[in-house]
């Protein structure tokens, strides 16, 4: 059974920043990369808005770079899912594609928050030619264009109102006849004049050709009066929601009603000693890749100080 003094579980902004600062530290990190190298930020178009990239940056470009920042000072980077864990004990228990098994002083997770979609192969399609869950990441590429907002939540007027103030139009398809959005989101998108709210509309497909130009539409679907309607966009935004990737350590950690990682007072410290978590696993609220670096950043600053305690 191997033993690892800090282990890294995600490669995406906060695992990697958190791999490059503890292995400045000589804690020896190790990374497992899980399903998706680079993690969620791959499935953008261009990153924009990460310092450093005055000409903006391909995702897979600024991934490799913060892989390799992270390899030069000596982290371990490995391929490989996490599918088990015991953090019961001391050292913490970690099993790898189900077959392999590690322990670990200290474990940083940053395992990241996937986007909810509804599932049409059209999303696949046209993931990142069109296709996004970020409106803050990707709204400014459809500045005086016509997209859609999928979503009848708080988050869904927000990334509306968002794009409002960039696009051209904005519709906001809703499946129920009402929001359920608070009363002041609502009143700030009824009252934002290029937003038109599609009530009791579903998405059937998305249509282009090599990127989103349309959408089909069905409105009141399986009622006497169903309908269906195309409309004429250039960007499709899904704001139903994110799911925590933390379902492996719930059984140890506190999580939130949504399963996101509970963290302390602004810290990246969990309920259990020498874990510790980092970027969007334990954030619901910015889901940012500058955030979600500096968050990998006070874990590695933690467990340093963590495992000069032991």
């Amino acid at each position: 059974m191997e033993h690892i003094k800090c282990l890294i579980i995600g490669s995406g902004p906060a695992g990697y920043t958190a791999a490059i600062y503890a292995s400045r530290a000589n804690l020896n990190p190790v990374l497992y990369e899980g399903p998706q190298s680079g993690g969620q930020l791959t499935t953008t178009t261009e990153v924009e808005n990460f310092p450093g990239y005055p000409d903006g940056v391909e995702p897979f470009q600024m991934m490799d770079d913060m892989r390799r920042q992270a390899e030069r000072f000596g982290t371990q980077i490995r391929s490989g899912i996490v599918t088990k864990v015991d953090f019961s004990v001391s050292p913490k228990k970690i099993w790898v594609d189900d077959d392999i098994e590690l322990t670990a002083d200290a474990v940083i997770i940053a395992t990241g928050a996937s986007a909810k979609y509804l599932g049409l192969p059209s999303e696949r399609e046209y993931k990142g030619k069109g296709v996004s869950a970020c409106a803050t990441c990707d709204g400014f590429f459809y500045r005086k264009k016509i997209v859609a907002v999928v979503g009848g939540g708080d988050t869904a007027c927000e990334e509306a109102l968002y794009l409002a103030g960039l696009c051209q139009k904005v519709y906001l398809i809703v499946r129920k006849p009402y929001l359920r959005a608070s009363e002041i989101m609502q009143k700030r998108v009824f009252d934002t004049e290029n937003i038109e709210v599609l009530f009791e509309h579903n998405t059937l497909c998305l249509t282009g050709n090599g990127k989103v130009e349309g959408a089909d539409l069905v409105y009141r679907k399986g009622e006497e009066n169903e309908e269906l309607r195309h409309i004429e966009i250039n960007g499709f935004f899904l704001a139903i929601g994110h799911h925590p990737n933390s379902d492996i350590f719930k059984d140890y950690l506190s999580t939130d009603e949504q399963g996101y990682i509970i963290t302390h007072n602004g810290t990246p410290l969990t309920n259990i000693s020498g874990v510790f978590a980092a970027g969007d696993v334990a954030d619901p609220h910015y889901r940012q890749a500058i955030t979600a670096a500096a968050s990998g950043c006070k874990a590695a600053i933690e467990a340093e100080k963590y495992l000069k305690s032991i």
